[in-house]
């Protein structure tokens, strides 16, 4: 009989134990599942309306829409990573898939494309609302290594309606656009 209380005692403080880790494991568990919250989610797939749109002059060709982050994209989001992909038509008529990922924790990211690395850092401002992504390239041409700088502020205006406010500086000063984007 003093066997079995003794092993009861045992198993009650194993119990115990076990019952506090559960408990301590489910209020912590929302934190990192929700590092995000009360964030601005901008995931979906987005259409640029140009008409409500600014583009620099100079048009898609010109250093203007495409090149400023213009044209339509799948952004999807998920815990701490923006993923952007954009579908583009390169001069030869082919589709050219171009994916950016940002961190959403202010570290630098790296992404590689044919005109070199962009090195980004993506910050949500105080309240959540907005995200400013500032990126840095450097790519040579014609023998010569050139940096390109730019800014992009993400924010969506209402549910189906995001904005990205772009500046790049140019070699004539910067170059600003105020892209407006409606979710499919």
């Amino acid at each position: 009989m003093k066997r079995k209380i003794e092993k009861l005692q045992v198993n009650s403080a194993t119990l115990i134990r076990s019952a506090s880790l559960i408990l301590i494991l489910a209020l912590i568990t929302p934190c990192f599942t929700n590092a995000q919250a009360g964030k601005t989610n901008f995931a979906g797939d987005w259409t640029l309306n140009a008409e409500k749109s600014t583009m620099p002059q100079g048009g898609q060709g010109g250093g203007g829409g495409m090149r400023m982050g213009g044209g339509n994209f799948v952004a999807t989001q998920e815990a701490n990573l923006l993923t952007v992909v954009r579908t583009r038509t390169g001069q030869d008529g082919q589709p050219t898939i171009i994916t950016m990922k940002y961190t959403l924790d202010g570290k630098e990211s790296v992404n590689t494309s044919p005109r070199g690395d962009s090195k980004s850092i993506a910050k949500w401002s105080a309240d959540g609302k907005s995200l400013t992504i500032e990126t840095s390239r450097t790519m040579d041409m014609n023998g010569e290594s050139t940096t390109m700088k730019s800014t992009e502020v993400w924010v969506l205006t209402d549910a189906k309606t995001l904005t990205v406010k772009a500046t790049r500086q140019g070699p004539n000063g910067d170059v600003k656009s105020n892209m407006v984007y409606e979710k499919k």
